[in-house]
């Protein structure tokens, strides 16, 4: 619905402190829940905004569980090979 320049700056807003957040919240057109979810999201990553709909921490999950996939990938083709060996050195 809004864009990520559009949350970026009412984070921004909300960050400088000048006005409460549910005062930027009535500016800017918002409810208060949703400008405290961008804020949330914005310290969950750092303090970047949100560029999609992944937090850092989701981020950092992801890039965590493919190195696990491909790990695990490898160690399949090497048990498959083994299998292999030991099948037809039984023979």
């Amino acid at each position: 619905m809004y864009d990520d320049d559009f949350k970026a700056e009412a984070v921004r807003l909300a960050k400088a402190g000048n006005r409460s957040i549910s005062q930027i919240a009535r500016d800017l057109d918002l409810t208060e829940t949703a400008l405290r979810r961008w804020i949330e999201q914005s310290d969950a990553a750092g303090g970047a905004p949100a560029t999609g709909p992944l937090i850092a921490a989701e981020r950092e999950e992801l890039r965590r569980l493919r190195r696990e996939v491909r790990t695990l990938q490898m160690e399949k083709e090497i048990l498959k090979k083994a299998a292999a060996f030991f099948a037809k050195e039984s023979k």
